[in-house]
């Protein structure tokens, strides 16, 4: 039994060495390989040689934001932002001023313009 093991093996090796030295690589061995194809070409063949010859767009370049009125902005939201304490004051001693939430909205609009601008 051990020796019909034995031969069996011998056997299968010197079967694969030989079928190596004769250039045979089993399927599972060889690398991916692209099958040829002779004759017309095919949809896909005519689909990557369009893919190959497509150029990309030309990219457009952005435009900065306008610091003029970046500046503009957040000068007046400042200035806005500072004018908010004196009147907080006022409404602790029971007076609210009429324009307080005004300046409250328009601190909000600009606060969202300037995010807006300088995330662009």
């Amino acid at each position: 039994m051990k020796s019909s093991i034995l031969l069996l093996v011998l056997f299968f090796s010197t079967s694969f060495a030989s079928a190596q030295r004769a250039g045979y690589t089993p399927p599972s061995i060889r690398p991916h390989e692209e099958p040829t194809r002779i004759g017309a070409p095919t949809e896909l063949d005519r689909a990557k040689a369009q893919m190959e010859n497509v150029t990309p767009p030309p990219v457009q370049q952005r435009q900065g934001p306008d610091l003029a009125k970046l500046r503009q902005d957040a000068d007046e939201l400042a200035s806005l932002a500072q004018s908010i304490p004196p009147d907080v004051d006022q409404t602790v001693k029971g007076l609210l001023p009429n324009e307080l939430d005004q300046k409250l909205k328009r601190i909000e609009k600009l606060a969202k313009q300037l995010r807006s601008r300088i995330s662009r």
